[in-house]
């Protein structure tokens, strides 16, 4: 059998769609794939969302990520590509 140890990081920058004052997280489209998994990863995780809501207001089905793996809540304004 082969060990491997795992990968782990300083910091963590993770792009979510919505999120609480807790740090729980939704993603959007393919930001679910590797966001999760680098939050669980890093000793430190700082999310970028678009829409931070009060507590209760994210259904708990829909929610990805818990906030016990995010250390911090930054809201941006939504980036518009023309």
């Amino acid at each position: 059998y082969v060990f491997e140890a795992p990968l782990k990081a300083d910091f963590a920058l993770v792009s979510a769609l919505k999120a609480d004052r807790w740090g729980n997280l939704i993603y959007s489209k393919s930001a679910r794939n590797f966001g999760p998994l680098m939050c669980m990863a890093s000793n430190t995780t700082v999310v970028e969302v678009q829409d931070c809501v009060e507590i209760g207001e994210l259904e708990p089905e829909n929610i990805i990520t818990q906030g016990i793996f995010v250390d911090r809540v930054i809201e941006i304004e939504p980036i518009l590509i023309l």
